[in-house]
């Protein structure tokens, strides 16, 4: 099993509470002092978790938080940071939110970090769940942002993201692209039947890709340049995957899901789905390969004292942010009333740890909690250390102390 940190980058408290610095400097994400506090936060976890042995590092995208919390405006600018700071470590956007970007151009930067960390990139690749910013920046296609529950608006989301990485992936594989899009309505070229008045066409037909031109001088394909590192590409990953037909289109595309569903039976339901969908598209991966599961994860030298230093910062940051937007539905247990959302309430540690979505103790604590997910699924891929209510809440040592305790006294054990 494999082993990687996610990250969602919060603004540091200065001197005192995060709370009580994000009310005195608000809005807290347009200020540079305190955004510069956060890169070095980053960038010291990101060298840390690089050498004591992670296998990789996520990191989401979102715009607009002003209040500074989920700020990681583009993943692939702040991933090619850390690549120049890291040797080893794998870098993932958990992920690259496709409606929102140009295909072209995503495939482009893409391909730029892969060729600057020469291969240690993994693609994250998402639809995207926030309408504050995803109404905005996604309105180019006339989307908007996922709701995971079948309306038209969810179906148009489903079917940009399809097309935006349809298009990625051509870009990538194809010396020349040329191609006409009904869903986005978008050309390539455009005008599609050729771009004229080309000043240097006796330069593009020496040094260009074949098939740029025509016979009469007209661009009728473009090469995107450069190719990606990996050949083809970088590996696909999803998040957040729950849903079932996000489940069988990540199996159809031979994407590696990444699942938030806690409870160890729920999941392994989930990565059987997978695995069946994966099978009739001939790919015969066993029980949780190629799959990864996210769990929230405080070690202390005792339970209690785990406890103590994770849990209030952790309930507090999941009910407030995540849970509006559907999230503690993670949390439900068979006891709750099925026709009735989970009240913040309930999204505490105590809740959290009954649920499995937290893991809080000592190491064999933890230890215990990773094996019950094996005992499911003996090939379970990918393990994620989920950094909520850690980086920027808790003091950086803290943190830091953590990811040792996790890569001293948790990975040995199953990284063999």
């Amino acid at each position: 099993m494999k082993f990687s940190l996610m990250l969602n980058p919060q603004i540091p408290g200065s001197g005192y509470s995060q709370e009580e610095n994000a009310r005195a400097r608000r809005p807290i994400g347009r200020d540079t002092e305190s955004y510069q506090k956060l890169l070095d936060e980053v960038r010291e976890i990101a060298v840390h978790a690089d050498r004591l042995g992670f296998d990789a590092l996520m990191m989401t995208e979102h715009h607009f938080h002003s209040e500074g919390f989920e700020f990681s405006v583009n993943p692939l600018m702040f991933l090619t940071d850390l690549a120049a700071r890291t040797e080893r470590i794998l870098l993932a956007p958990l992920g690259l939110v496709l409606p929102a970007w140009d295909p072209i151009r995503a495939a482009e930067d893409v391909a730029l970090l892969d060729q600057f960390c020469r291969g240690r990139l993994r693609l994250g690749v998402a639809r995207g769940y926030q309408n504050r910013w995803m109404n905005v920046l996604a309105q180019r296609w006339r989307a908007s942002a996922a709701r995971s529950d079948g309306s038209k608006d969810d179906d148009r989301n489903f079917d940009v993201f399809g097309e935006v990485l349809n298009i990625m992936k051509m870009a990538w594989t194809q010396e020349t692209l040329r191609y006409r899009s009904e869903v986005l309505d978008y050309e390539v070229p455009a005008p599609f039947d050729g771009i004229e008045g080309w000043p240097a066409q006796e330069w593009t037909k020496t040094f260009g890709a074949p098939g740029e031109l025509d016979d009469a001088g007209r661009i009728r394909a473009v090469s995107v340049c450069p190719r990606p590192y990996q050949n083809p590409h970088p590996e696909l990953w999803q998040p957040f995957t729950i849903s079932d037909r996000s489940v069988i289109r990540a199996a159809q595309e031979d994407i590696l899901p990444w699942m938030f569903t806690p409870n160890p039976d729920e999941h392994a339901a989930k990565a059987r789905l997978y695995q069946e969908e994966s099978a009739k598209c001939g790919r015969d991966y066993k029980l949780g390969e190629h799959t990864g599961i996210l769990k929230i994860v405080g070690m202390a030298d005792t339970r209690e004292e785990a406890i103590a230093t994770y849990g209030k910062s952790m309930q507090k940051d999941f009910a407030a942010f995540f849970g509006p937007f559907g999230y503690l539905e993670v949390l439900r247990k068979e006891e709750d009333d099925r026709h009735r959302p989970i009240s913040p309430e309930k999204g505490d540690f105590k809740r959290m740890n009954e649920v499995e979505m937290a893991l809080l103790g000592n190491p064999d604590d933890v230890k215990r909690g990773i094996r019950r997910m094996l005992d499911r699924m003996p090939d379970l891929e990918w393990f994620g250390l989920f950094m909520q209510g850690q980086q920027g809440v808790l003091p950086l040592d803290t943190v830091k102390r953590n990811l040792e305790l996790f890569a001293t006294k948790v990975i040995p054990e199953f990284s063999g």
